[in-house]
């Protein structure tokens, strides 16, 4: 029975999705493009195909900029169409290519 009440009470922890890809926009404020590549196999001549999504993330510090690779993770709905937040900057571009 004090195992159930204890269960009970505790927070459920939910699992947020997670996608790592390459900041392509900074041009909105707290707000940046992050596009995303995935090998798919295609249905009919089973190649790999390469296909990327685009996903729009807060960003409230400004810490990523172009080119950098970061990792997003789900939230709520912020906005129209931003529903991913920053979790961290994993690569920073190289300045003077």
């Amino acid at each position: 029975m004090a195992e159930e009440t204890t269960t009970a009470n505790q927070k459920e922890v939910r699992h947020r999705q997670e996608k790592v890809g390459i900041v392509t926009s900074t041009k909105m404020q707290k707000t940046i493009v992050v596009e995303v590549h995935r090998r798919v196999q295609h249905p009919v001549y089973k190649r790999y195909v390469m296909k990327r999504s685009k996903f729009m993330a807060h960003d409230e510090q400004g810490k990523a900029h172009e080119g950098d690779t970061v990792r997003i993770v789900e939230s709520r709905p912020l906005s129209k169409n931003k529903r991913w937040r920053l979790k961290d900057v994993l690569r920073t571009a190289t300045a003077g290519v």
